[in-house]
This record gives structure tokens, C-alpha cells and sequence, in this order.
């Protein structure tokens, strides 16, 4: 038997799948949890962050407009459009800002899923590729959580 490299069986082989996972096992170690969640962390928090700045004026001053496109167009059951309108503006700036940092990125991630849910389900059910690949991400980050490039990592939070 063929032991490589470094006690590797496959190093130096040209078997095809042999070079092929020598290349999986570098690309693991390259591209590793870390960078796929600050990565996850950061693009969902871009989507919705940007889209809560489309709803306010200044600081977090919610806009008519907001409140007329809650009325309009999201219409959420069993919620007043100026409750719901206020209630996602705020989690669209807090739950973001929480990701950038990494701090309660699950419980940050899982409230935007809900949010996602609740956009795909009652808003836009034609734009589930789109809203997929954001729950894609945010489950990765709910299960995975925030890695090293995280506060939860300097604070010890699972």
C-alpha cells in the first residue's frame, strides 16, 4: 500500500478520486467555517439591513410610505400594518447589526428565517429561489453558529 506523503495513502497517487479528494481536503482547509459564516453572517445581514433603510427617515423614524406599504402590499394577518411596520423595521436594523457583530447569531439568525417565512408565506410566495438561498444561509448560521470571527466566540456563547 501506497502511504504518501505524511502517512496519507492518497498523496502522490494519480488515481482520479484519489487527486480529487487531496483537493476537497485543501479547499476544506482553506475555505473552513469561519469564513463561510462571517461570509453568511455578513450577507444576510446586507439583505435585510438595507432593506430596513428604505423604511425610515433618519435614525429609525418610520416613513408614511412604510406604514402605506404595510397597509398595501405586506399584508400581514392578524397584525395593524403600523404594528407590523414597526415591529419589522426594528428587527430588519437589530437582528443585522447583531449578525455583523456575531453576537446571538443563532437566536439573530432564527428570528430572520421567521421574518423570511412570514415575507415568503404572506408577501412574495412567488420568490422562494431568492428567500431559499437566504434560508440556506441563516440555517448554516443557526446550526453552525458564528465562528472564531465572532463576539459569541469572545464571550463564550454557543
Amino acid at each position: 500500500m501506497n502511504t504518501g506523503h505524511r502517512g496519507n495513502p492518497d498523496a502522490g497517487s494519480t488515481n482520479p478520486i484519489s487527486w480529487w479528494n487531496q483537493a476537497a481536503n485543501r479547499l476544506e482547509g482553506w475555505i473552513g467555517h469561519d469564513l463561510i459564516a462571517a461570509s453568511a453572517r455578513l450577507a444576510v445581514a446586507a439583505i435585510f439591513l438595507f432593506s430596513a433603510r428604505t423604511k425610515v427617515e433618519g435614525v429609525l423614524t418610520i416613513t408614511d410610505s412604510t406604514i402605506a406599504l404595510f397597509e398595501d402590499e405586506y399584508k400581514v394577518p392578524l397584525l395593524s400594518p403600523e404594528f407590523a411596520a414597526h415591529m419589522a423595521t426594528y428587527a430588519e436594523h437589530l437582528f443585522p447589526l447583531l449578525l455583523v457583530l456575531g453576537l446571538c447569531t443563532r437566536l439573530s439568525a432564527l428570528a430572520l428565517l421567521g421574518m423570511t417565512a412570514v415575507i415568503q408565506i404572506f408577501v412574495y410566495p412567488g420568490a422562494w429561489p431568492t428567500h431559499l438561498i437566504w434560508a440556506v444561509a441563516m440555517l448554516y448560521l443557526i446550526g453552525r453558529g458564528g465562528g472564531r470571527l465572532s463576539l459569541d466566540r469572545v464571550f463564550g456563547l454557543r
